[in-house]
């Protein structure tokens, strides 16, 4: 274990070794099914880094219920569930959505008389029409194209053990669902997934990571992450062709050197610039870092010291 300012930087090999009282409980099938599109894991990932990391949460959840259990006693006050928020943050095509999806399954079999729910920032984006009207569209994904205010207002009614309901967004249609809702109703611990999750956004008063028990972002370097997300994209022309109804559909249909063409733009002209100006730099708000290689192996950790 390596110390940092305000890091331990832990290898792969060590982290391992933390804690190794328990069988991954699921089958390489099952963990087929949870990875993202290009995302590459196995069960050997499984034990090495996230049943850890599990344990790891468990001791922040357990310190979590008994400081509102110290309060409520404090306060002369009958105890009550607040919910435990864990937020996982870093790039597009970086992996979050593979990790995020990983704990959930992990963290409902760790703790199974708990209620454990994840969501996407992706669903407070605003609808593309509302963009094209704002003239964000070529800013999406930047912090001025999601709805805030409506986010942080659904993360408080969680805190807060109200139901709440958020946006559903399809990356099949690249757009908001129309009318579709997924309902948040007093969970345990809760998974906010989204590149936006520990960014700052000017004129806010309150943050979504002020809502957070605890934070991870997804790390690698940009090298890897752009080819992850040209991999992505080629993936997905694979599969748009059959469907007319596909964002992608057009493209999958039309000369796939200028498809190639048109989605390296995009990363240069959107993606790279929101890595590089608005989430790289939350990096460092993290609790724990999950640092990659280029076949997304997970090479080292970072945990916060204070």
């Amino acid at each position: 274990m390596e110390n940092q300012i305000n890091y331990y930087k832990i290898s792969r090999k060590e982290w391992s070794g933390f804690y190794q009282d328990q069988v991954a409980p699921l089958t390489e099938a099952e963990l087929e099914k949870i990875k993202s599109l290009n995302d590459r894991i196995s069960l050997a990932d499984v034990s090495d880094i996230y049943l850890p990391l599990v344990h790891l949460l468990h001791l922040f959840f357990k310190t979590h219920q008994q400081q509102q259990d110290d309060q409520a006693k404090f306060l002369g006050i009958r105890p009550h569930k607040v919910p435990f928020i864990l937020g996982i943050a870093g790039s597009v095509a970086v992996g979050k959505s593979t990790t995020a999806r990983l704990l959930k399954v992990l963290l409902s079999a760790h703790f199974p008389t708990k209620k454990v729910d994840l969501i996407t920032t992706d669903g407070f984006l605003y609808p593309n029409a509302t963009l094209k009207k704002k003239r964000l569209m070529k800013r999406k994904g930047f912090p001025e194209s999601y709805d805030m205010e409506r986010l942080i207002n659904f993360i408080n009614d969680v805190k807060n053990n109200l139901p709440a309901k958020a946006p559903v967004y399809s990356h099949k249609i690249y757009d908001i669902v129309p009318g579709e809702y997924e309902t948040i109703a007093s969970p345990d611990i809760l998974i906010v997934e989204g590149i936006n999750v520990l960014q700052l956004p000017s004129k806010q008063q309150i943050y979504v990571s002020d809502f957070f028990d605890f934070s991870i972002y997804v790390d690698a370097k940009e090298e890897h992450i752009k080819r992850w997300y040209l991999e992505r994209f080629g993936m997905l022309l694979d599969t748009a062709f059959k469907d007319p109804t596909n964002y992608y559909y057009p493209y999958a249909l039309g000369d796939r050197a200028k498809a190639f063409a048109m989605a390296e733009a995009v990363w240069d002209e959107i993606d790279h610039p929101n890595l590089h100006d608005y989430i790289l730099p939350t990096k460092k708000r993290a609790d724990l870092i999950i640092v990659k290689g280029k076949d997304h192996l997970i090479d080292e950790l970072l945990l916060r010291k204070y």
